[in-house]
C-alpha cells in the first residue's frame, strides 16, 4: 500500500509538473498561426517602402471594444488579450495595438531579429521585470514584398491568460489522483477488516447505529473513523502480534531494570554489618522499589486490557459536573500537605456516553499529574467548558510547564518528567491511559503549556444531547 501510494505521489508530481509546458506548446502554435495571417493580411498592402501597417488601428480599436463573454469549460473570458506590433526592416516598432511601444527598436528582441532573417523567431518576456506572473509570449513572422522582407508581424499572448485553464487542469488531476488513492486506501481497509475482523467490526457498527435516535453525519463519519482505526490496530495485532509483544515485553523489562538493580544493590549491602539507621534506609528503599514495580505492572495490564478494547461494552450517559466535584474535593483532600487547592470552574452541567468509570480514572490521572507538578500553595484548576457538540475538560497546574522537547511524547508509554525538586518519575503509563479512554469515547487528548505559566491538559469528548422534548 505505502509502494502504491508513493508510486501515485510521483505520478501526480510528474503530470502536474508537465502540464504548464504542455499548455505554453499549445499556445504557441496559436501564436504561430496568428501571426502569419496577420503578416499575410497587412502584405496585401504593403510597398517596398514599408509595411502598411495604417488598416491595423481601426481594426484593434474594433477589436478591443468589442464585448467577449465566452464560457470556455466553466472558466469565463471577457476581454481580448492580443498583443501585436508592426515593426520595418530595421526592428522600429511601427504600430502597436497597446500603443505603449510606437518608435522604440525592437530589433535586440530575439523573435523579431529572426523575423527580420526569414527565420522562426520566439520569446517570452516579463513586463515587470523578476515578476514571472508577468510573462507574455511573443511569435513574429516576416512581411514579405516582392521576395523581400520589409517588416515583421509580431503576436503576444499573457501567460496569465491562459494560466487559469493551467490551474484547472491541475486541480482536476489533483482531485483524480487523490480520489484514486483514497479508493485503494479505502480497499486495502475493507479487505484488511474482511480478512481480520469480518463480524466484529461490522456488528458493532450496526449495534451503534440501532442506538442512534438521531441521523448526525459529522458525529457517524467521526465514529466510522474511529471504528477503521481500531480495525486497522486489530489488523496490525494480528498480523504482527508478535513483534507487537515483544516490544510490550522489551520495554516494560527495559523499566523494570532500574528498581529491581536498586532493590539487588539494597538487599546485597544489608548482608553486610551496618548501624540500624542505614539498615531502615536501604529497606524502606526495598519497600519503594517494590510498590514501583508493582504499581508499573498494574499499570501495564490496565492499558494493554484497554487497549484490547474495541468499543464501550454497554456505555451510559455520565453527568460530568458531579464526577468532577467529586474528584475535586479528593485530589485537593490529597494536596491538603502541601497546602495545593483545587477549583472547579463548571458553570454549566452536560452529559457524555460512555464508561463512568474510565472518565474517572482519566480525569484522576490528569489531577495526579497536575498534583505531582505544582509547587507548595500551588493553585489546580479543573475546568468544564461547553461546546454545541463536545464537552472539554481542562486541568491546569502553577507548575514549571512542558518542556518544549517533550511534545507528543509524554503521550507515549513509559515515557516520564522529572517532578519538580526531584528525580522521582511516574511510571509513564497515566496519559497513554488518558489517551486511550479518549479514543474509546471517540475524543481526543492534548497537553500543552499555558502562556501565563503551567501546563494545561485537556480531555474533549462527544456532547451527548438531550432527548427532551
Amino acid at each position: 500500500m505505502v509502494a502504491y501510494l508513493l508510486g501515485v505521489g510521483l505520478l501526480l508530481w510528474r503530470l502536474l509538473d508537465d502540464i504548464d509546458p504542455r499548455y505554453r506548446e499549445s499556445a504557441e502554435e496559436s501564436l504561430v498561426e496568428t501571426a502569419h495571417l496577420l503578416a499575410a493580411v497587412v502584405e496585401q498592402q504593403s510597398t517596398d517602402a514599408g509595411p502598411a501597417f495604417e488598416p491595423m488601428i481601426p481594426l484593434f480599436q474594433s477589436l478591443y471594444a468589442r464585448d467577449v463573454q465566452a464560457d470556455i469549460f466553466g472558466i469565463r473570458k471577457e476581454r481580448i488579450d492580443l498583443r501585436v506590433t508592426v515593426v520595418d526592416a530595421k526592428g522600429l516598432v511601427l504600430f502597436d495595438s497597446r500603443n505603449l511601444h510606437v518608435g522604440a527598436d525592437f530589433s535586440r528582441w530575439r523573435d523579431v531579429r529572426l523575423a527580420l532573417l526569414g527565420e522562426y523567431g520566439a520569446r517570452t518576456s516579463a513586463d515587470v521585470d523578476n515578476d514571472p506572473k508577468t510573462s507574455v509570449m511573443y511569435v513574429s513572422a516576416p512581411i514579405y514584398v516582392g521576395g523581400r522582407i520589409v517588416g515583421a508581424v509580431s503576436a503576444g499572448k499573457p501567460v496569465q491568460s491562459f494560466g487559469q485553464f493551467v490551474d484547472a487542469a491541475r486541480r482536476k488531476t489533483l482531485l483524480a489522483g487523490l480520489a484514486a488513492a483514497t479508493s485503494a486506501l479505502i480497499l486495502a481497509l475493507i479487505l484488511s477488516m474482511w480478512l481480520v475482523v469480518p463480524h466484529g467490526f461490522v456488528g458493532d457498527y450496526i449495534r451503534y447505529l440501532r442506538l442512534q435516535r438521531h441521523l448526525n453525519l459529522p458525529q457517524l463519519s467521526r465514529h466510522t473513523r474511529e471504528m477503521m482505526s481500531t480495525a486497522y490496530r486489530d489488523m496490525r495485532d494480528a498480523l504482527a502480534g508478535r513483534s507487537y509483544a515483544a516490544d510490550y515485553v522489551q520495554t516494560l523489562t527495559h523499566e523494570l531494570k532500574s528498581p529491581l538493580s536498586t532493590i539487588r544493590g539494597a538487599a546485597e549491602l544489608l548482608q553486610e554489618p551496618m548501624p540500624e539507621a542505614d539498615r531502615k534506609r536501604f529497606l524502606d528503599r526495598i519497600d519503594h522499589e517494590t510498590e514501583r514495580i508493582q504499581e508499573l505492572v498494574d499499570r501495564m495490564m490496565e492499558l494493554a486490557a484497554l487497549e484490547s478494547r474495541r468499543r464501550l461494552d454497554k456505555p451510559q450517559p455520565v453527568a460530568i459536573v458531579p464526577l468532577l466535584a467529586d474528584l475535586a474535593a479528593s485530589t485537593e483532600a490529597a494536596g491538603a500537605p502541601r497546602d495545593i487547592r483545587v477549583r472547579l470552574d463548571a458553570p454549566d452541567d452536560a452529559r457524555v456516553s460512555g464508561d463512568e468509570f474510565l472518565l474517572r480514572r482519566a480525569v484522576r490521572n490528569l489531577l495526579d499529574n497536575a498534583l505531582d507538578f505544582s509547587p507548595p500553595g500551588g493553585l489546580i484548576v479543573l475546568c468544564l467548558r461547553l461546546h454545541p457538540k463536545l464537552v472539554e475538560i481542562t486541568v491546569r497546574d502553577a507548575g514549571p510547564g512542558m518542556p518544549h522537547y517533550a511534545g507528543e511524547k509524554v503521550f507515549e508509554k513509559f515515557y516520564s518528567l522529572a517532578r519538580p525538586g526531584s528525580t522521582r518519575r511516574s511510571t509513564g503509563l497515566g496519559l497513554p491511559f488518558v489517551r486511550e479512554v479518549a479514543h474509546l469515547h471517540h475524543g481526543r487528548a492534548t497537553l500543552h503549556n499555558h502562556d501565563e505559566g503551567g501546563a494545561v491538559a485537556t480531555l474533549i469528548l462527544p456532547r451527548l444531547r438531550s432527548t427532551a422534548a
